[in-house]
């Protein structure tokens, strides 16, 4: 396995782990500091990796088939399962997390539809935005959560909820304009 996809499958390693430090204090009653610093750890991880993967793919020539299949699940793996997180905890509104879900999994039947065709699905600038949306939504909601649980009755958390919330919009909204795109881009092909 090359560097990139040794990457990649951290990635995907790293989303349970961040579901489970996510709700451990919830779980155990205990350990607070130390679930929040690994959901730090794991978040800024996933998001390393979802870079340097990509990077060192394309700088060492290293980019596989298997690559090209496993980084976007790893990428669905992992940002889907912080937003579900946000979602249970009651900071993402569970409208929202239907959006960015319907369209992941609406992405991953068109890739099937197409690699069937032997076409692969190029990234488009709205693609681009809606992970740039998604990695900003995920920041926001780790800040907001790691701030909420060390000060619960903090009146100052309003204005970073409010915050949060319209960097969700915004990326269920990318999200919806990047699905639509890669639709257009691809009938001409679905039609042969």
């Amino acid at each position: 396995m090359n560097l990139p996809n040794t990457l990649t499958v951290i990635r995907i390693i790293l989303a349970p782990l961040f579901f489970v430090f996510f709700f451990l204090t919830e779980w155990t009653g205990c350990c607070e500091p130390v679930s929040l610093a690994l959901l730090i750890v794991i978040f800024a991880a996933s998001e390393l990796t979802d870079f340097l993967d990509g990077y060192f793919a394309r700088k060492m020539n290293l980019v596989s088939d298997i690559g090209k299949v496993i980084d976007p699940f790893a990428d669905v793996l992992s940002r889907m399962t912080y937003f579900f997180c946000f979602t249970i905890s009651g900071l993402m509104p569970a409208w929202i997390f239907l959006i960015l879900i319907y369209r992941e999994l609406g992405i991953t039947f068109l890739r099937m539809l197409l690699i069937r065709k032997g076409i692969a699905m190029a990234a488009s600038i709205w693609g681009k935005a809606k992970a740039v949306s998604y990695t900003a939504g995920g920041i926001l909601g780790i800040i907001y959560t790691i701030l909420f649980r060390l000060f619960p009755g903090s009146g100052s958390l309003y204005g970073l909820n409010l915050v949060t919330r319209a960097a969700f919009i915004l990326a269920a909204g990318f999200s919806v304009l990047s699905f639509v795109k890669y639709i257009l881009d691809a009938s001409p092909d679905l039609r042969n």
